[in-house]
């Protein structure tokens, strides 16, 4: 990545955690463009992300089977607040050295991976929610280079699904082009429909 990594995690964070903090306690049931994935369920895993990748930044290895419910009384505070100590995390030259003992791979993709999460998880609880949402621009324009590298392998591991043919028919969202072509790369629809 050109720009630091936790300089683009900072530019990130914040608005991911304001549509988190704009998520009611009556929508964690709703679906999200993650087939996989209520609300709620997508939630846990965020929180999984920005604690494990906080360990990632230090060389550790991480537990990804575990599932815990991180919903708890006060869990958008807590979001945020692990949400800063992510960034914080990264913010240390060192952490872009080597390779992940625990994923195998390059650091600064480690760290992409993390601002990959937040970027387009971001959207999709915003869709999903009924929320306004836009990533920060830097984000979007260095995620490109990391979906392109780590699309193939991605797709064979089902973590990205493979990208929609033509969209879904339904409301087409404000989109900025390069935001619309990095989801439909990660295998989203940028026309998902919003839930009535």
């Amino acid at each position: 990545m050109s720009t630091q990594t936790s300089e683009l995690l900072a530019a990130a964070a914040p608005r991911t955690v304001d549509v988190v903090r704009g998520v009611s306690d009556d929508q964690l049931d709703l679906p999200t463009p993650c087939s996989d994935y209520s609300v709620r369920d997508l939630l846990n895993h965020l929180f999984q992300v920005v604690v494990n990748f906080q360990d990632l930044a230090e060389k550790r290895q991480v537990e990804w089977a575990e599932k815990p419910d991180h919903l708890g009384d006060g869990w958008r505070d807590r979001f945020e607040a692990e949400t800063g100590r992510l960034v914080t995390a990264w913010s240390d030259p060192s952490t872009l050295e080597g390779v992940s003992p625990g994923m195998g791979m390059p650091q600064p993709v480690i760290g992409g991976m993390a601002l990959l999460d937040l970027t387009v998880h971001g959207w999709d609880l915003a869709v999903a929610t009924g929320q306004p949402y836009q990533p920060a621009p830097e984000a979007v324009a260095e995620l490109h280079a990391l979906v392109e590298r780590l699309g193939p392998t991605a797709r064979k591991m089902g973590v990205f699904a493979d990208p929609p043919a033509t969209p879904t028919p339904g409301p087409t969202p404000d989109l900025a082009p390069n935001l619309a072509h990095l989801l439909t790369q990660t295998g989203r629809t940028p026309t998902w429909p919003q839930t009535p």
